[in-house]
């Protein structure tokens, strides 16, 4: 049961991260205008970073049941826990709640940690 809640926690991360990638590029950058154009391209690879090491944050949480060392594991879900904590509070301040994005974070680190 703890390494399936763990490779929900990865799945759902990556398909969170997705979603922000895929958001980011269709709805705020869509709209946003940014100058000069270098400063725009800057801004759409910072934030598609945070997509990239989201994604790799899910793959090491699905990954974690199939790691022979428990202190492996206990860092990987420690260390995404804070990271996809300190994420959904930021963005669950950041839009006083109202985008669905810290819910989302929130199960990521609800299930990572009962995976633990």
């Amino acid at each position: 049961m703890r390494d399936t809640l763990l490779q929900g926690a990865g799945a759902i991360a990556i398909i969170i991260s997705l979603i922000h990638g895929a958001l980011g590029e269709t709805k705020v950058f869509a709209r946003a205008t940014v100058e000069p154009p270098r400063l725009r391209l800057l801004l759409r690879l910072v934030w598609q970073a945070g997509t990239v090491a989201w994604i790799g944050g899910g793959v090491l949480l699905a990954a974690a049941p199939a790691m022979a060392a428990d202190a492996a594991r206990h860092w990987i879900v420690a260390t995404l826990a804070v990271v996809f904590g300190c994420a959904a509070l930021a963005n669950a301040i950041a839009t006083r709640g109202r985008h669905f994005g810290w819910i989302g974070m929130s199960a990521v680190v609800a299930l990572a940690v009962a995976g633990y």
